[in-house]
């Protein structure tokens, strides 16, 4: 095995961006820190915190089994095609969080309710059922919802009392600074704003901590006005993909809920939440063109919706488990584009108050972000 070459720790937007659509190959076992295989959110990755970056990184899929970074006792190595093995940087993980060890009164383990996302970030899926995934014909293709379940690694139905306890600890204890909570498709019009309120309203008794909620847009818009009320402060509806054909083929079940009525819960929210403080998760790679998702996006930031795009991560298990990542150029294409959009919109992850765009470590797009504000403006 050649030697290393000297240790680089410059890592712009586009080398995370290459990391993050090839994954990360890990060599020792021990190296496995807080990860999770399977289950709603960011699954089959671990959190790998780079030169002060912290980036959700596939570890545990095809595409990172064949990549060209290697984790090797704490470095991340990149193997370049004439055999130089040139260390990128040194690489830190999330500690497993403290509350983790605990469990409520009634036997269930705290991590069976929610879960360390990145480094201080606590995420739980409300109901870890859904009316799409439970039928084949109406599930979207990429959905693990259902495995961490299956698996034992969860409950079905977490309760806002057992939700507030979980926060509690985990903030006192672990220094969590903001909630994710998602859900599955109830069979209910509010399509999950209820238990988003009735969650939110526990854990703002016990912990004042900003939250986002994520679901389908509720048919009934008054729920917006709910959601916050309630003590939600930042919403996530996912559209995942936008274009008629690739959403009737990626997520069969979602498509029945059209684009227009997408956008009309999009200014909606925006009324209630405020520019910047909404915002939609699509994931490149799945179909959609370049072009089809900047002018979708072009369309969301004028309304004041962040979209969030991601890298495609095709999970173990589910339909699409064998669909290729993204590449490198394909997202650059995207990430460049529209984190200009984003800057000059002024509403910038950073100014998110909670959630996945707040985390940002699921896409390298904040990076993007970071590097144009930090650009001197042209004379």
């Amino acid at each position: 095995m050649s030697a290393l070459s000297a240790l680089k720790t410059d890592l712009n937007s586009e080398l995370l961006t290459d990391i993050q659509t090839h994954g990360v190959r890990l060599v020792a076992p021990d190296n496995t820190h807080v990860s999770r295989r399977g289950g709603a959110g960011p699954s089959d990755h671990q959190a790998l915190t780079m030169d002060g970056t912290t980036l959700m990184v596939p570890v545990y899929t095809q595409t990172a089994w064949q990549s060209p970074y290697v984790l090797e006792d704490n470095t991340l190595v990149k193997q370049q095609p004439g055999g130089e093995r040139i260390a990128l940087t040194d690489i830190t993980f999330a500690d497993t969080p403290n509350f983790y060890s605990l469990s409520t009164a009634d036997g269930i383990p705290y991590q069976q309710i929610a879960t360390l996302h990145s480094t201080d970030v606590l995420a739980t899926t409300v109901l870890q059922t859904c009316i799409r995934y439970e039928s084949r014909r109406k599930a979207c293709r990429f959905c693990s919802i259902g495995q961490s379940l299956n698996a034992g690694r969860t409950i079905a139905e977490k309760t806002p009392q057992q939700l507030a306890e979980v926060a509690k600890a985990a903030v006192e204890l672990d220094g969590i600074k903001h909630i994710v909570m998602t859900t599955g498709t109830p069979a209910t019009p509010d399509r999950g704003a209820k238990v988003m309120c009735d969650s939110a309203v526990a854990i703002k008794a016990e912990v004042d901590v900003p939250i986002q909620g994520q679901c389908e847009p509720p048919k009934d818009h008054s729920w917006f006005a709910r959601m916050k009320q309630a003590g939600i402060d930042s919403l996530g509806m996912h559209l995942e993909v936008v274009t008629p054909e690739v959403r009737k083929a990626i997520t069969p079940g979602k498509a029945e809920v059209s684009l227009e009525e997408y956008m009309a819960a999009f200014a909606a929210a925006v009324e209630v939440f405020g520019r910047g403080q909404v915002s939609t998760y699509i994931l490149a790679g799945l179909g959609d063109s370049k072009d089809a998702i900047l002018d979708l996006c072009q369309e969301l930031v004028g309304m004041g919706v962040y979209p969030f795009v991601v890298p495609f991560v095709p999970i173990r298990g589910t339909p699409l488990e064998d669909h290729p990542a993204p590449s490198k150029a394909f997202m650059e294409s995207l990430l460049k584009p529209l984190a200009a959009m984003l800057v000059e919109a002024g509403i910038t992850s950073e100014k998110s108050n909670a959630g996945c765009v707040k985390c940002g470590a699921c896409s390298p797009l904040s990076r993007y972000e970071k590097e144009l504000n930090e650009k001197e403006p042209s004379l």
